[in-house]
């Protein structure tokens, strides 16, 4: 399949009503670097996160809606991509979990989509339907416990759920237990299963986690203390085993501050993260034979809040999406430092959550 075939992407979530537009499909131009609006759609509330399966052409969003009875729950929708004409459409919409939900993955062979509930401390096992749109709900599971930290760890908060490369295992973030909780996919039986779990140090508050492209080495980012732990990553256990503990902040900043996404270059030799408050990206060098990390750069990210942030497929660009500024950034990746620079191109959008961009055929 030749590029000219291809176009790139990028689908945006965010925090809106359900009388706004919230879901946003944009072309990107990799000449320069900007960013063109083709589609975006109402009727969600607060669809934040998203997945996109690129070689089905389809979305997968997460929203907040409310029970019979009145209750906050999650919602999640389905959508088919028309690559032609960079439009989206609702297949369906589906009640997921009992409380409101943060982050929504879906396995390396799409048979599976997890939901994952920050307040409710749960995380949801659903099926894909044949036609792509959100099947049954397979499994609930609740997590219990707290940490250190008085009013952000006094009970589980799940940030997110990451399949491993190889779909086995399932990795929870739970930054209310300081822990990384990994379940095996039965994929038989359709459930989670209790694997392995490994303690961070006290107060950390993991959130989002990134695999190494080798699959061996696992990086977490702590959004409460403004750190990155490294692990390595046994591939047939599922287990990990801690390396060492990085600051993304710069030496000597006093001020508040938390983390929100990390991501590791398609070539495994960078690491990225996200800093609100301080309000940069911080640039790590990663070690080949370690998995450990040097510091390569902090950057302001333009604007304010960046909730998420994502390197395009080739690796050439990162886009930010700045929460408190309302805008998406775009960066030029020099590929053999690592750097990032500001390309001076940005696009207005309402309180960005997630971006992500893709490849797909037309």
């Amino acid at each position: 399949m030749t590029m000219e075939q291809q176009r790139l992407f990028v689908f945006a979530g965010s925090y809106a009503e359900a009388e706004e537009s919230g879901v946003y499909v944009y072309a990107f131009n990799e000449e320069s670097g900007t960013l063109t609006l083709t589609d975006s759609i109402a009727g969600l509330k607060n669809p934040t996160f998203l997945n996109v399966d690129a070689d089905r052409r389809l979305l997968y969003s997460i929203a907040e809606t409310v029970n019979q009875s009145g209750q906050k729950v999650g919602e999640a929708a389905a959508f088919a991509i028309d690559s032609a004409k960079g439009s989206i459409q609702l297949i369906n919409r589906e009640i997921t979990v009992d409380s409101t939900t943060c982050h929504i993955q879906r396995d390396v062979n799409s048979q599976f989509l997890t939901v994952t509930s920050y307040h409710g401390g749960m995380i949801g096992l659903f099926s894909i339907s044949e036609d792509g749109a959100i099947g049954q709900k397979l499994d609930v599971i609740q997590h219990e416990g707290r940490s250190q930290h008085p009013e952000r760890q006094d009970r589980p908060h799940p940030h997110s759920s990451f399949y491993s490369p190889d779909g086995k295992f399932l990795l929870i973030a739970d930054l209310g237990l300081d822990r990384i909780v990994t379940y095996k996919l039965d994929t038989a039986a359709q459930k989670l299963v209790h694997q392995s779990e490994v303690a961070l140090h006290p107060g950390a508050g993991p959130r989002h986690l990134s695999f190494h492209p080798n699959g061996g080495f696992v990086y977490v980012i702590n959004e409460v203390d403004s750190t990155i732990t490294s692990f390595t990553y046994e591939k047939e256990t599922g287990r990990l085993t801690t390396k060492e503990t990085v600051s993304t902040l710069p030496a000597g900043f006093e001020g508040e501050n938390s983390c929100a996404e990390i991501t590791v270059s398609m070539d495994g030799k960078y690491l990225y993260g996200s800093n609100r408050g301080h309000d940069s990206l911080v640039v790590y060098a990663i070690d080949e034979l370690s998995g450990l990390l040097s510091l390569v750069q902090h950057i302001s990210v333009e604007g304010g809040h960046p909730r998420h942030f994502a390197l395009t497929p080739n690796g050439r660009y990162l886009l930010a999406a700045n929460r408190d500024s309302d805008n998406i950034v775009t960066f030029k990746v020099d590929q053999s430092s690592g750097k990032l620079s500001f390309t001076g191109k940005s696009v207005s959008i309402a309180k960005p959550v997630c971006v992500i961009p893709v490849y797909l055929t037309i």
